[in-house]
């Protein structure tokens, strides 16, 4: 993945624009540009929605799962300011709401971001990529367990497996699901998926 040079504060990636539809991350000052999701990885995420909105409606959780469409401000760094864009995000309604209004008419939907202050998702999830690999494995692992989100999944399509990350003082346990496996998320308990089902993207 191409990262670009300029270096950018926390401030000036919110009100980013290049003229684009591009989505940007911020790691360490620098803009990455985010894959499109298309083909597998964006399969798999829009049937997670999908689920996750279903298990939703029948426990009467008020909470709503987004795909890309939040950034969690990461504690990553001295000197420059890193913000992650999980590819699906499960946090309170309320909390969306009340970031969906903050938003300024001019700023796109990459703008709605938890910063370090504010309540961390309750669930996220990021599905591998070959130029995403090492970054959903283990720096996102990190931050995101610095961050204390209590789950985080890996969808791993390359190695055609799902690691459930649940946690524990700041640092994830992690189960591997292949196949035939049954998710156990402690998020979603009533979740009845498959890891084949989730790789594939479909039941």
């Amino acid at each position: 993945m191409t990262t670009m040079t300029q270096k950018l504060t926390f401030e000036e990636y919110l009100a980013y624009d290049d003229g684009t539809d591009t989505r940007y991350e911020l790691v360490d000052g620098e803009l990455v540009p985010m894959s499109l999701g298309t083909g597998k990885h964006g399969a798999i995420i829009r049937f997670l929605v999908r689920q996750f909105e279903d298990a939703l409606a029948q426990s009467g959780q008020p909470w709503v799962p987004l795909p890309a469409l939040v950034g969690v401000r990461s504690p990553r760094g001295r000197n420059w300011d890193t913000s992650r864009i999980p590819d699906v995000t499960v946090l309170p309604l309320a909390q969306w709401e009340a970031m969906s209004d903050s938003l300024s008419e001019t700023l796109r939907e990459r703008e709605a971001v938890i910063n370090l202050s504010e309540p961390p998702p309750i669930l996220v999830v990021e599905v591998v990529s070959p130029s995403t690999k090492t970054d959903d494995y283990r720096s996102k692992r990190a931050e995101y367990g610095l961050l204390e989100i209590p789950e985080y999944w890996i969808v791993d399509p390359i190695e055609e497996k799902i690691t459930l990350c649940l946690l524990e003082h700041q640092l994830y346990d992690s189960t591997e699901f292949r196949g035939a496996d049954l998710i156990q998320s402690s998020t979603f308990p009533d979740l009845n998926l498959t890891a084949a089902q989730v790789l594939a993207g479909k039941l």
